[in-house]
């Protein structure tokens, strides 16, 4: 029950946010409005119903210290993505073809950001954490991960290999910056650097959503194997390699500060009853 008391009023924020983003898409500043609006009120609502169900503050949300830590976020997730990139040009899959649209680049930021929020505010805030507490950081991981993948298969190009691609790379490599910092910021600094480098710089297709207006138009061609064909640079195997490679430095970080919580005796009939 404490789960469904604050997955609903979260996704509910999430989902009436999305749709009225969706509508002044057309609007760059009412994007970007409406964006941080719906970031802005999603956690807010989110850090009410954890004092309401759990009686607790909720610490992971913080204001001490999140624009801080949202920033280190954001410049590792453009990192991480700038390296896919380039590796991905390096084979000739990538190409710059000619300036983009800095109005759409600045409607992106609140586009990103709300998905970003919400997204992690549902999958690593509510879902992670509380199976976590009944299963053990490696299930909830495992669990939380999958489902993030299964997700992103209703977006318009999605595939069997984003989604597991996305599961790996992403739904995993988020999970394990929350267990080895115990805040919601650094994960969703690094969603956002990562989708907004993706769409708002190099101007490439994000988890097979379409065509985007970034600061450059971005052309991939060759394989799908490599550049990750509809679906994005996120289904390519960079992509994948690099995610995991940073999951496994966030998760020695958690094992390091002692935020491991150990499998828990009995998780599976836990989980099925």
């Amino acid at each position: 029950m404490r789960l469904l008391k604050q997955l609903v009023p979260v996704a509910m924020v999430a989902f009436a946010g999305g749709a009225i983003v969706g509508t002044v898409q057309g609007s760059p500043l009412l994007t970007l409005f409406f964006g941080v609006a719906t970031a802005v009120l999603a956690v807010l609502v989110y850090a009410r119903v954890v004092r309401w169900s759990e009686r607790r503050a909720p610490v992971e949300v913080a204001a001490q210290g999140a624009a801080r830590t949202i920033a280190r976020g954001t410049l590792i997730g453009v990192a991480l993505f700038a390296a896919v990139i380039v590796n991905i040009a390096l084979v000739g899959g990538y190409r710059i073809d000619g300036q983009g649209s800095p109005a759409g680049a600045i409607g992106l930021l609140g586009f990103m950001a709300a998905a970003a929020v919400t997204e992690e505010l549902l999958f690593r805030g509510i879902l992670f954490r509380i199976v976590e507490e009944r299963t053990g950081t490696w299930m909830a991981l495992v669990l939380t991960a999958v489902l993030f993948g299964l997700s992103h298969l209703f977006n318009p190009h999605a595939s069997l290999w984003g989604a597991i691609a996305i599961a790996i790379e992403a739904g995993g490599m988020l999970a394990a910056a929350y267990a080895a910092t115990r805040t919601l910021w650094l994960p969703i600094g690094v969603h956002f650097g990562w989708n907004f480098a993706a769409a708002g710089i190099f101007g490439t297709e994000v988890s097979g959503n379409g065509a985007t207006q970034g600061l450059v138009h971005g052309v991939t061609s060759g394989p799908a194997l490599l550049t990750g064909g509809e679906f994005g640079p996120e289904a390519s195997p960079y992509a994948v390699v690099f995610g995991l490679l940073l999951t496994v430095v966030f998760m020695w970080l958690a094992r390091r500060r002692g935020n491991v919580v150990p499998l828990r005796r009995g998780a599976t009939a836990t989980l099925a009853q």
